[in-house]
């Protein structure tokens, strides 16, 4: 492959990768071009994307591959800045939202059951409904006993919003409930999480 040839393809990949509203598959990024690219080739690029960004001082953006794809992100030390622009506060959610996510996340598969005999109180639907209104958890099936009742896991929404690739890196289960306005906006708790912290194993 030619010199001038791969500078195009890097500039259509970082062209669409820029003005995408989503994150970018492989499979996306392979209908950009009339002719059929391998995977490795793509991965050759993205790599190649993503070094030339890092090269870049102050670097501004940088390419990072999450769950759904590949997608650019601003450096973390220019979001106070860009923040100014938009002035509606982010989206805050409770502590009991909270812990029903952090509880799908780390034992996926749950029932409603398991959400509720983890934390030692009831599962409030409004809670279940907003996690899924939100697309971070989703209905993967029924266990197989008496009422059929659904099962929750994430899914990959929740992960890109985490800037995650895999379930495999998510942060230490007392991280991600002691300290989730890294990562999800949500309001201090007013008492500590009464969650078992081994609930993860």
């Amino acid at each position: 492959m030619e010199n001038n040839q791969i500078a195009q393809m890097k500039a259509v990949l970082e062209a669409a990768l820029l003005t995408s509203a989503l994150p970018l598959s492989l499979d996306d990024m392979s209908r950009l071009f009339p002719e059929r690219i391998e995977r490795a080739t793509l991965r050759m690029l993205l790599d190649e994307l993503t070094q030339d960004w890092q090269q870049r001082q102050p670097v501004s953006m940088r390419l990072v591959q999450v769950a759904s794809g590949w997608r650019f992100q601003a450096s973390e030390e220019l979001v106070p800045f860009l923040a100014r622009l938009s002035p509606d506060r982010p989206q805050r959610y409770s502590r009991a939202l909270l812990e029903t996510l952090a509880i799908i996340a780390y034992r996926q598969p749950v029932t409603r059951g398991d959400i509720e005999e983890l934390r030692g109180v009831a599962v409030n639907p409004n809670t279940i409904r907003q996690l899924i209104e939100r697309d971070w958890i989703d209905v993967v099936g029924q266990r197989e006993v008496p009422g059929r009742p659904s099962l929750y896991a994430t899914t990959k929404t929740f992960l890109d919003d985490l800037n995650l690739k895999s379930l495999a890196d998510l942060p230490p289960f007392e991280s991600f409930v002691q300290q989730p306005e890294f990562a999800l906006g949500v309001a201090q708790p007013e008492s500590q999480s009464t969650l078992p912290m081994d609930i993860q194993e």
